[in-house]
């Protein structure tokens, strides 16, 4: 069993519920379980302004699924969301969920690339994965507190407490 971080974030067709829905269904994603999650955040687009702000999340799970079969997984899940591939870079999007994390290990393929490569300054990822794993070390980066603090909250906004698991 490994234990993975997963990044959630939508901001179309009812962004609060693509992200409780996508919760729900990691819960029941083969051989995986949810350990925790986020309270939901709210943050501004990353790349085109034009474009709803976000409602972002990040789940712990315990999974027997290798990195790539939870990709697969994850990138299943986004598809049933309505999510087309191939769209504009950092475009609106009924549902995004990044593998962040992977235990402790580091991997880089054409596929998957873990810890995520935008991690370190993403204060929408950061803030909720604090919340959830606050002594946890990124491989290669370093502490989610100190990433966190050097990343700080402008444009971040807490919109409700987390339910623990």
């Amino acid at each position: 069993m490994v234990v993975a971080y997963i990044g959630l974030g939508s901001n179309l067709d009812e962004p609060r519920r693509q992200v409780s829905r996508a919760l729900e269904e990691l819960a029941a994603l083969p051989r995986t379980r949810l350990l925790n999650r986020s309270s939901l955040y709210r943050s501004a687009p990353l790349g085109p302004q034009d474009q709803p702000h976000y409602i972002n999340a990040v789940a712990a799970v315990e999974t027997e699924l290798a990195a790539a079969e939870l990709l697969t997984a994850l990138q299943r899940l986004e598809a049933e969301h309505g999510r087309q591939r191939g769209a504009e870079r950092w475009g609106p999007r009924t549902l995004d969920l990044d593998l962040l994390l992977y235990g402790r290990e580091l991997i880089e393929t054409p596929e998957l690339c873990v810890p995520h490569p935008g991690l370190s300054v993403r204060n929408f990822v950061l803030y909720p994965l604090l919340e959830i794993a606050p002594h946890l070390a990124v491989p290669a980066m370093g502490s989610v507190a100190e990433l966190a603090a050097a990343c700080g909250t402008e444009g971040l906004e807490k919109l409700e407490e987390r339910h623990s698991q």
